[in-house]
């Protein structure tokens, strides 16, 4: 089954938030975010034996790469009444990703938001099934040190805000894996558990994040199998590759002279970049819930298109515009991954960010290699370089003459103050 509306808007009711979130009514029909892995399908048989209720499991195709159609059987198999799997890469690539790029989005100035700009849009989806299904409450297998949790819960109260919220991995009686492993072989609920498996993984169109196993010591260095899209250097080709990237309206829409559609320009942007080992950020960050965590990201796509586009702006935008959205990208991206997607002033920056996409026009020419993307070259028709103003050459029409007055003027409350404070 595919939900066919696209767009989601707050909804309510007649009766009053605290009436249906009162902890004395009966949960009847809950809505889960069901990835298919060990959490989620035990918390659906869970939820079941805990509330008596239906479950309705959504799963969202988000650009992944995994075959989600095998998750029906598993679902059912837990217990759920069905299992709604829903391909969102256009909306995810158009109405979130595109955002983010153009807002040259990078969470402490080096986390890309792959998987932060996921979670509004399925926490979104999450309410609209919900809706549609006359569900009580909308359930999640985030955990209760992570952000994920946030994310999920604020969007979900944001656009539904008398719809509960059932979190059960922080406040079920299952304190390990081990015993999650129990319960489901107990209930003969299909697992797929994988002892060699030491890392978290989460991917998207925009990126992967790798966590967990020997990267829970920030001293470590990365082991091979951590690996996923983007190659090791020693294992990138030993010779540079030239792209021409071409955008329109601030969006891109050709890699060198072929035509893609927008997911299949990131999916192959992903592949190219990868390829030479561009894209792989290993940081410690600051969880918006106050513990810092170790990170692998891998961004290929994420890391050229931003370079290219924030180069392709400076040749096309003026300069007080460019400064004051250096300080917006910061504040935007901190909006993300804080879980405020669904806020008044994400909507505000989005909205100062459109005013000048129509000239962000033509093509940025990069060259990679062994993990570096270089900016060799630019060009648009809205292009504020002036080659005849610029130039020390023969054509100059500058009139040098005239920065010495704009230096008086410039400097005189500075001349000023220093005469006076002498």
């Amino acid at each position: 089954m595919t939900l066919k509306k696209n767009k989601v808007k707050p909804y309510s009711n007649s009766k009053s938030s605290l009436e249906i979130n009162s902890k004395d009514k009966k949960i009847k029909k809950v809505i889960l975010s069901y990835s298919g892995g060990l959490d989620t399908s035990v918390i659906a048989h869970w939820l079941i034996q805990k509330y008596d209720c239906e479950v309705i499991c959504y799963s969202a195709d988000v650009g992944q790469g995994s075959d989600l159609s095998s998750l029906d059987k598993r679902a059912k198999a837990a217990g759920a009444k069905k299992l709604i799997i829903e391909d969102l890469k256009e909306i995810f690539a158009k109405d979130y990703i595109i955002p983010a790029m153009q807002m040259h989005a990078l969470y402490e100035n080096q986390y890309a938001l792959s998987t932060s700009l996921t979670r509004p849009l399925i926490a979104s989806r999450l309410v609209q099934l919900a809706i549609s299904e006359k569900a009580d409450a909308i359930a999640h297998g985030c955990t209760g040190k992570g952000n994920d949790q946030v994310r999920f819960e604020v969007t979900i109260n944001a656009l539904a805000p008398e719809l509960k919220v059932l979190a059960p991995v922080r406040e079920w009686e299952l304190k390990t894996r081990e015993e999650e492993v129990e319960y489901a072989k107990k209930y003969k609920i299909p697992i797929d558990v994988d002892k060699k498996k030491i890392y978290s993984l989460d991917k998207s169109l925009w990126g992967i994040s790798v966590e967990s196993g020997n990267l829970e010591d920030p001293n470590n260095e990365p082991l091979q199998n951590t690996y996923i899209t983007v190659k090791e250097l020693e294992n990138t080709p030993n010779k540079s590759e030239y792209i021409e990237l071409t955008f329109k309206n601030g969006i891109p829409i050709k890699i060198n002279d072929k035509k893609y559609k927008l997911v299949d320009l990131i999916i192959e942007l992903n592949k190219i970049a990868g390829k030479h080992g561009i894209g792989r950020v290993d940081m410690v960050e600051n969880r918006l819930i106050g513990i810092k965590s170790r990170e692998i990201y891998e961004t290929p796509a994420a890391n050229v298109l931003i370079k290219a586009h924030r180069d392709l702006e400076s040749l096309v935008l003026d300069r007080e515009f460019l400064h004051y959205k250096d300080i917006l990208s910061g504040k935007f991206a901190e909006l993300v991954y804080y879980g405020l997607w669904f806020s008044s002033l994400k909507e505000a920056i989005l909205a100062f960010n459109e005013t000048t996409q129509k000239y962000v026009e033509g093509i940025v020419r990069l060259k990679f290699y062994k993990g570096n993307v270089v900016i060799v070259g630019r060009k648009s028709k809205y292009s504020l370089y002036q080659n005849d103003l610029a130039t020390y050459s023969k054509g100059d029409i500058f009139d040098q003459k005239l920065s010495k007055g704009f230096i008086e003027l410039w400097g005189l409350p500075y001349k000023v103050a220093g005469k006076v404070r002498k």
